[in-house]
């Protein structure tokens, strides 16, 4: 059963602004609205092209070339990463830093379809909605330079585009190349079921492929000349899981086999499984990650095989900042959340029905901004950003871009992102972007708050060190 939901690719309906907004925030508002349908446009061609980390070549130039227009210097190629840039305009302090990622997840598809229909044409899809990230952020970069210029603003806006961010770690190379040492602050966002502007930290995540060799051999009539690099893999993922028992409660482990052979009665001499190891503390998910390594190479020993692995990320938990965080609560309150028509309305309805617990979910939430609450412990799921905010203060939010209930990295979330709702939610979240950077350029004690407070977090004797340690980007991870 196909169902077209035509009408939700209709010219974004610009609402009226309340009073509370000034005449320059209004007018950058404005902006923002008058253009939501061409930033839009640009997402659905990312979301189009969904491409995996470090392969984004389309969806990179595209943005770059929509800064360009704006009049943006671009620095392509950067931190050895073809597809990461870093567009910026003015000059001198602040230098006010804007995230924009834009990789797909891979193995999962969908058309914008409330029911369940994958596509065929590609191989991969924005289940985590970066599409939306990476244009609604530029947006915000675009309409805070207009402000600039029409009012003579001093200082530096910088739009970051970020690949890779599911599992390649983008963010932490252009980190560790000092891309970020002169920002005064950084500001993000990512799609969701909801609206908020917590002060809220994430999981810390370690990851690596382990790859196993054996020895071939006919599987039937000669089993005892090989040594199978599966068995290898499947000890591993046995230790690891017994393993789980004696972790504490908020680590994190999972892992999918990439290469387990390729016909039955060949006992293969390769195999390799990815892992990610997470804590909301980077040193507890370190410690864990190295067990995670003696467990493989116990496997090894066991089954007479040889093993090696390739550490391809690691990322900082979250540092929440809470003078920022309170800064950007505020703006997303002021600016609101999605409200639905009745044909969103109606897709939404027919979305949650597929979802596990339909009873349970209110669409009006959709439309409310969550109360603000800081959260140091991190829960859920990781990001590079986390070592963005450990050199330089970071805040984000997060808008209602799927159907409330929905899931990240699950076809429900792709197929809401490439209508009006993840529209709706992207713009609302470029104006919450665009109104706190503004925020920012005129508030020089706002900054040397939030800075006191990145520099009481880290302590005195802190010094960044990559969790991934001084490898190269891993280029070929998604091959």
């Amino acid at each position: 059963m196909k169902i077209a939901f035509l009408l939700l690719f209709s010219s974004f309906i610009v609402l009226p602004l309340s009073a509370q907004f000034s005449g320059p925030e209004t007018k950058v508002l404005q902006e923002i609205d008058r253009n939501a349908d061409d930033y839009f446009q640009v997402a659905k061609k990312i979301w189009d092209f969904a491409e995996v980390g470090y392969q984004e070549t389309q969806s990179s130039a595209l943005l770059q070339e929509m800064l360009a227009a704006e009049g943006f210097t671009v620095e392509a190629g950067v931190a050895e990463i073809p597809t990461a840039f870093v567009a910026s305009f003015g000059n001198g302090k602040p230098v006010i830093g804007i995230l924009g990622e834009f990789d797909a997840l891979p193995g999962i598809t969908q058309t914008s379809s409330p029911v369940r229909e994958e596509r065929t044409d590609v191989h991969a899809g924005h289940a985590c909605g970066h599409h939306l990230f990476g244009a609604g952020s530029a947006a915000a970069a675009i309409a805070v330079k207009h402000w600039m210029e029409d009012n003579q603003v001093s200082g530096t806006v910088r739009f970051y585009g970020t690949p890779a961010e599911e599992g390649g770690a983008g963010k932490v190379y252009m980190v560790r190349e000092g891309l970020f040492d002169d920002v005064d602050a950084v500001i993000h966002w990512h799609p969701a079921d909801k609206n908020s502007a917590h002060a809220a930290s994430s999981l810390a995540n370690k990851s690596a492929k382990f790859r196993f060799y054996g020895v071939s051999a006919h599987a039937a009539s000669a089993p005892q000349n090989g040594r199978s690099a599966l068995d290898g893999v499947e000890a591993m993922n046995y230790m690891v899981n017994m393993m789980r028992e004696h972790m504490t409660m908020e680590s994190r482990t999972h892992y999918v086999i990439t290469r387990g052979g390729n016909a039955p009665n060949v006992i293969p001499d390769f195999a390799e499984v990815f892992y990610y190891v997470r804590h909301p503390d980077m040193e507890i998910a370190a410690q864990n990650f190295d067990r995670v390594v003696k467990c493989a190479e116990g496997a090894a020993l066991g089954t007479g095989t040889t093993m090696d692995y390739e550490v391809i990320h690691g990322a900082y938990n979250l540092l929440p900042n809470v003078a920022l965080a309170e800064i950007m609560h505020e703006n997303l309150s002021r600016v609101g959340g999605v409200e639905y028509n009745a044909e969103e309305k109606a897709f939404a309805e027919t979305i949650v029905e597929s979802l596990p617990d339909p009873g349970k979910v209110d669409l009006a939430s959709a439309g409310e901004v969550e109360p603000f609450e800081v959260i140091r412990k991190g829960t859920g799921g990781s990001t590079d950003v986390g070592d963005v905010s450990w050199v330089v203060p970071t805040v984000g939010l997060r808008t209602a871009t799927y159907v409330p209930g929905t899931s990240a990295h699950s076809w429900q979330a792709i197929a809401a992102g490439g209508t009006s709702i993840g529209q709706k939610g992207m713009i609302v979240a470029a104006k919450t972007m665009s109104l706190t950077a503004m925020e920012l350029f005129q508030n020089p004690e706002l900054l040397q708050k939030a800075r006191q407070e990145l520099t009481e977090q880290r302590g005195k004797n802190f010094e960044y060190q990559a969790l991934l340690g001084d490898r190269e980007p891993p280029l070929d991870y998604r091959d």
